[in-house]
C-alpha cells in the first residue's frame, strides 16, 4: 500500500494532505463511518471519502503536525482505515477498475455471480414451476446443501459489512440484507428439520446479482476519471543541458522538475505542463478541453500534460508537474464533484427494522403461523434495502460531471451543479470572455507638437512589464512601427507601478517638456485622467469620436499634459452572439460587465446581441450593459443582483474576475487560450469558480447550464423511482403479497433501474 501524499499549496499556510484508497465500502453508511474514524486523528481539519472512486483525502490543520512527522501520516491514515474494517491501498490505481483480473478466461468479479447462479438455479426453478402449475420439489437436504454455501460463503461480504455497522452503532443496507436472508435461511432450515413440506426460500443470488450489476454500472459512471488518468504518460525524454536531441534520457515522469527540458516526439503525449522552447507542432487537447480540432503550438506557446502531440518534434520547458499539473487538478475537480453524501441508511435502517417487527407481531396477532409471520417480516427487510435511495443522487452526479468533463466543462462540486439549473441571470465579463481578449492599437493621436513615434516608444517602455492585454497591443505596435535605434532615445523609467482598474504610472527623470525634471508618466483610462484633474484639451473631440466608434480609448500623460490618445479595438469571439441569443431564448437574463467607457462598451454590446438601452425591471433597473466598472466593483454588482432574488452566474477569465466569481451563486472560469490552461489569472479564477470551462468558447456557458438541468432532472427521477419501490414494496410485503424471493428481486432491480437511468446522461452531447 502506497498512499499519495502532498502539500496543500492552495492555502496561504502549508498543510499536509494525504490521499489513500479505501477498499470494501459498499454504501453511504460506509463513507460516513470511514470519515468519522479519520476525523478522530489528531490535528485533522477535514476528511472526505469518495464512494465512487473508493478513495479518501485527509487534510490536517496548518501547524498541527510538525514537518518532521509528515512522513508518518500516510501510515496513520492507513491504520485508521484498517481499524474501521476496510482495506487501505494505493490511491492511483486507475486500471484496477477498468480491467479486472481474470481466472480461466472469466473476470474474477463474475465468478461469484456464476457460482451463485449454479447453486441457486435449482432453488429458483421449483418456484417458477409453481407459476406454471408444475410441482418440482427438491429434497430438503439438497436445498440445504445448495443454499448454505451461498448464504455463508458468497454472502460473507454482507456479514462483514453488517458487523462493522453494528460495531459502529449504525445501520447500512448490508445489515438489512444479512438479517433478512439469515432469517429466511434459518426459517427454511427449521422447517426442514421438522420434516415439514415447504420450499427452501433463498434469495441471496438475486442480491449478489444486483450488487454485481450495481458495481458494474458504477464503474461506467467513473469512466471519465479513468479516461483522464490514462492520459498520464509513464516516461519522459529528458534533455540535460547542452545535449543534442539524440542524447535524450528516458526518465519516469514522476522524476521531472519545473525547469527541465523534455523532448516530445510526434504522436507522443506531453508528459507535463510547460511551454514550447523549440519547434512547431499541433496538439490534440480534445480529452482535456473538448476541442475537436488540433491547436497549433509554436515557441512560447503553453502545452498541457496529457494532450497529444501532432506530427512535429518539439522541446518543452516544464513548468508544472505532479499535483500542480493541470491534468491532476482536472482529475481532482471531477473526483471532488463526484463525492456523494447520503445519510438515508442511518435513519432508514432502524425504521425498517421496526416495521418488520410490527409486521411479524401483527400477523401473529391475527392468527397467522409463526412461519408465515416471519416470512412476511423477512420480505419487508429485503425489499426495504435503501440501495436505490443511496445511489439516486451520487450516480446522477457522477454521470453528469463525467460527461461534462469529456466536453471541457469541469464541475468543481455538486453544489455548483445543482445550483446551475436555477440560474436566471448570467453576467459576462467582456474582455477575454466575450471578445478575443487580444486588442490591437488601432490609432494613436498625438497632441499638437508631440512626436508620435517618440510617444509610442514612451508608452511601450512604460508598459514593458505589464501583462495587461492593452499593454501587449502597445508593445506589438511599437515593435512594428518604431526602429530599435529610435526606441533607445527613451530613458529608463523608475517607480513603475500598476494602478488597478485605472492604468500604469511611473517617474521619468528626463521629461519631454522640461529637461532634467522628474515628472510622473501615466497611461490609463480617460476616467483616471479626469480623477487626476488632467484636461484633454484639443484631444477631447477626437476622444468622443473614437468612443462613439466603439474603440476603447486610453490617454498618455507626462506631468500635467496629456500627450496622446491611444485607441484600441477588439473582436467578438466566434459564437459569442449566438450564445447570448440562446440564453435569452431560454428566458435567462444576460448582463455584460466592462471596464471600458460607455461608448466602447455599448458599441461592442450591440455587436454581441445585447441591448445597451434596455432597463429590465426584473433586474431592479439594471441594464444589459454595465460600463466603466472597476474590477473591485464587479463583485458588488453581482451581489446586488443576488439580493434582488436572482440566481446569478458570473463568467470571467482573469484574476480581476475572481472576487465576482466567488460572489456569484455559480462562478464559471473560462480558460484563457493565450496564456495556457490553468496559469496566471486563469488559475486564480479556477480556484474561485465552481465550474471551469477548459476552452475560451462562450458556447460552453449554455452547455454547462444544460448539463446541470439534465443532471438535476435525473436526480429527481431517480429519487422518485427509489421512493416508489419502497413506498409500494414495503406495504405489499407487510400485507403478505410479496414473498422474500420476489422482494429480493425487486430490491436488486430498483438499484439497477436507478443507475441505468443515471447512465443515460452519458449520451448527452452539446448542441
Amino acid at each position: 500500500m502506497n498512499p499519495h501524499f502532498e502539500t496543500d499549496t492552495a492555502s496561504d499556510t502549508t498543510a499536509p494532505v494525504c490521499d489513500v484508497g479505501v477498499g470494501g465500502m459498499t454504501c453511504a453508511s460506509c463513507v460516513g463511518r470511514v470519515e468519522r474514524v479519520l476525523k478522530k486523528l489528531p490535528g485533522v481539519a477535514e476528511a472526505t471519502v469518495n464512494l465512487a472512486t473508493e478513495s479518501a483525502r485527509v487534510t490536517w490543520q496548518p501547524g498541527a503536525v510538525p514537518p518532521a512527522e509528515w512522513a508518518d501520516l500516510p501510515a496513520r491514515v492507513a491504520r485508521s482505515v484498517r481499524d474501521a474494517g476496510y482495506e487501505a491501498r494505493a490511491v492511483d490505481t486507475p486500471d484496477a477498475d477498468a480491467t479486472p483480473p481474470t481466472r480461466l478466461g472469466i473476470r474474477t468479479d463474475v465468478w461469484p455471480v456464476l457460482l451463485g447462479l449454479l447453486l441457486s438455479a435449482p432453488l429458483v426453478l421449483p418456484m417458477l414451476g409453481d407459476l406454471a402449475g408444475k410441482h418440482w420439489m427438491l429434497p430438503g437436504w439438497l436445498q440445504f446443501a445448495l443454499a448454505t454455501p451461498v448464504q455463508f460463503g458468497l454472502g460473507a461480504v454482507f456479514y462483514r459489512s453488517a458487523w462493522h455497522a453494528l460495531k459502529n452503532r449504525t445501520g447500512n443496507m448490508e445489515l438489512l440484507v444479512s438479517i433478512g436472508t439469515t432469517a429466511g435461511w434459518a426459517l427454511s432450515t427449521w422447517i426442514w428439520w421438522k420434516a415439514e413440506p415447504g420450499d427452501m426460500v433463498h434469495l441471496y443470488f438475486e442480491v449478489l446479482l444486483g450488487k454485481w450489476l450495481e458495481a458494474r454500472a458504477k464503474r461506467q459512471t467513473t469512466s471519465a476519471i479513468r479516461a483522464l488518468q490514462s492520459l498520464r504518460p509513464d516516461v519522459a525524454h529528458l534533455l540535460p543541458d547542452g545535449v543534442r536531441r539524440t542524447d535524450a534520457i528516458d526518465v519516469l515522469v514522476a522524476e521531472l522538475l519545473p525547469g527541465d527540458t523534455v523532448l516530445v516526439r510526434a504522436g507522443e503525449r506531453f508528459p507535463a505542463d510547460g511551454r514550447v522552447a523549440d519547434g512547431h507542432t499541433q496538439a490534440d487537447e480534445s480529452m482535456l478541453t473538448g476541442e475537436s480540432m488540433p491547436v497549433a503550438k509554436g515557441v512560447g506557446d503553453a502545452v498541457t500534460g496529457g494532450s497529444l502531440n501532432g506530427d512535429g518534434v518539439v522541446q518543452v520547458a516544464v513548468s508544472a508537474v505532479g499535483t500542480q499539473s493541470t491534468l491532476h487538478r482536472i482529475i481532482a475537480l471531477v473526483q471532488d464533484a463526484q463525492t456523494g453524501k447520503d445519510k438515508v441508511a442511518a435513519v432508514f435502517v432502524p425504521v425498517v427494522l421496526a416495521i418488520a417487527l410490527v409486521t411479524c407481531v401483527g400477523w401473529l396477532a391475527h392468527g397467522a403461523s409463526t412461519e408465515q409471520a416471519l416470512l412476511n417480516a423477512v420480505a419487508v427487510l429485503v425489499i426495504a434495502c435503501p440501495c436505490a435511495l443511496g445511489l439516486a443522487t451520487p450516480a446522477a452526479i457522477m454521470a453528469g460531471t463525467g460527461v461534462a468533463a469529456q466536453h471541457g466543462i469541469l464541475i468543481k462540486d455538486a453544489v455548483a451543479l445543482e445550483l446551475a439549473h436555477r440560474v436566471d441571470v448570467v453576467a459576462f465579463d467582456k474582455t477575454g470572455t466575450l471578445t478575443q481578449g487580444q486588442p490591437v492599437l488601432t490609432e494613436l493621436v498625438p497632441a499638437p507638437g508631440v512626436d508620435a513615434s517618440h510617444t509610442l516608444a514612451l508608452a511601450a517602455r512604460l508598459l514593458a512589464d505589464s501583462e495587461h492585454p492593452l499593454a501587449h497591443a502597445v508593445r506589438v505596435a511599437a515593435a512594428a512601427q518604431q526602429p530599435a535605434a529610435d526606441a533607445a532615445v527613451v530613458p529608463e523609467l523608475v517607480e513603475v507601478a500598476n494602478v488597478p482598474g485605472r492604468g500604469t504610472q511611473a517617474r521619468w527623470p528626463m521629461g519631454l517638456l522640461e529637461g532634467g525634471q522628474t515628472l510622473p508618466v501615466r497611461l490609463g483610462s480617460l476616467r483616471w485622467m479626469t480623477e487626476l484633474g488632467l484636461q484633454l484639451g484639443s484631444l477631447q473631440v477626437k476622444a468622443l469620436q473614437l468612443q462613439q466608434a466603439g474603440a476603447s480609448v486610453s490617454a498618455l500623460a507626462v506631468g500635467p499634459q496629456v500627450l496622446a490618445l491611444l485607441a484600441f479595438g477588439d473582436e467578438p469571439k466566434p459564437g459569442a452572439a449566438d450564445t447570448i441569443r440562446r440564453l435569452k431564448a431560454r428566458g435567462i437574463k444576460v448582463v455584460m460587465i466592462s471596464g471600458d467607457n460607455a461608448g466602447a462598451a455599448q458599441a461592442m454590446a450591440e455587436r454581441l446581441g445585447f441591448n445597451p438601452h434596455l432597463m429590465d425591471a426584473r433586474m431592479e433597473g439594471v441594464g444589459e450593459v454595465l460600463a466603466e466598472v472597476l474590477p473591485g466593483d464587479k463583485a458588488a454588482h453581482v451581489t446586488a443582483l443576488k439580493q434582488g432574488g436572482h440566481t446569478v452566474c458570473m463568467v470571467g477569465d482573469g484574476i480581476n474576475d475572481a472576487p465576482a466569481l466567488a460572489a456569484a451563486d455559480v462562478g464559471m472560469a473560462m480558460s484563457n487560450p493565450h496564456t495556457g490552461t490553468g496559469s496566471g489569472g486563469s488559475d486564480v479564477a479556477m480556484h474561485a469558480a465552481g465550474i471551469t470551462l477548459m476552452r475560451g468558447d462562450p458556447a460552453l456557458v449554455a452547455q454547462a447550464l444544460d448539463i446541470s438541468r439534465r443532471t438535476v432532472a435525473k436526480i429527481r427521477q431517480n429519487l422518485f423511482w427509489a421512493f416508489a419501490y419502497n413506498v409500494a414494496g414495503i406495504p405489499l410485503a407487510a400485507l403478505g403479497y410479496l414473498n422474500p424471493m420476489l422482494a429480493g428481486a425487486a430490491m436488486a432491480f430498483s438499484s439497477v433501474t436507478v443507475v441505468s437511468n443515471a447512465l443515460l446522461l452519458k449520451r448527452w452531447r452539446p448542441d
